[in-house]
């Protein structure tokens, strides 16, 4: 028999689910009493090996029973792996550097072969760009 009033639904211990396969963290989820979801994979019902990379709300935080635990998973093959952002050419590319005499003036142009300057009471050798 059950009693005439109802109380708030009972809370439950959101299980860790990060390491997990998707098969495993979908019968862990349903034993610990929540549902997943996994914004970043529509199909996740389907999903069998992809391990699960982050979670939200984090292990231990007590929620309602059939409370939603939101999942991320690794990038596999064909999916911008690599996990270390975005590798580009970087236009343009820096100049092969050298030394370089600090100008007096703007614009003032660097003559090969010009005798050492006295800069910060040390001398230095001034070189074409």
């Amino acid at each position: 028999m059950t009693p005439d009033w109802a109380g708030p639904p009972p809370e439950v211990r959101v299980p860790r689910l990060v390491g997990l396969m998707a098969a495993d963290a979908r019968s862990t989820a349903a034993g610990s009493g929540v549902r997943l979801v996994a914004g970043d994979r529509p199909r996740f019902h389907e999903l069998v090996v992809d391990y699960v990379v982050r979670q939200y709300p984090a292990p231990g935080t007590e929620v309602p029973r059939d409370a939603a635990v939101t999942v991320w998973f690794d990038a596999g093959p064909g999916e911008g792996g690599g996990g270390a952002g975005v590798r580009e050419p970087r236009l343009p590319e820096p100049s092969d550097g050298g030394l370089r005499r600090e100008l007096d003036e703007p614009g003032q142009p660097v003559q090969p072969g010009q005798p050492e300057a006295d800069v910060g009471g040390r001398p230095e050798r001034a070189v074409s760009p």
